[in-house]
């Protein structure tokens, strides 16, 4: 039996989706906005969206419309 490992922004994605889907954020809001929820672990997720091309400008709605975490 294999087990996937899911990626970690993946995992962070679907938090994301939940708090979106609770109202809690809005896809149009910027994606710095998570920080709030975040807390001291937002340096790290920070520093991983910006490796993956995202500025805490972009509307959350960029975020979740990735649909493959690839790191080539």
């Amino acid at each position: 039996m294999t087990q996937q490992v899911i990626h970690p922004m993946l995992k962070m994605q679907r938090q994301v989706h939940s708090l979106v889907k609770a109202q809690i954020i809005k896809p149009t809001d910027k994606i710095w906005k998570i920080a709030l929820l975040y807390g001291d672990d937002w340096p790290h997720w920070k520093q991983e969206l910006l490796e993956f091309g995202f500025t805490m400008q972009d509307p959350i709605g960029d975020l979740l419309a990735v649909e493959v975490w690839d790191e080539d």
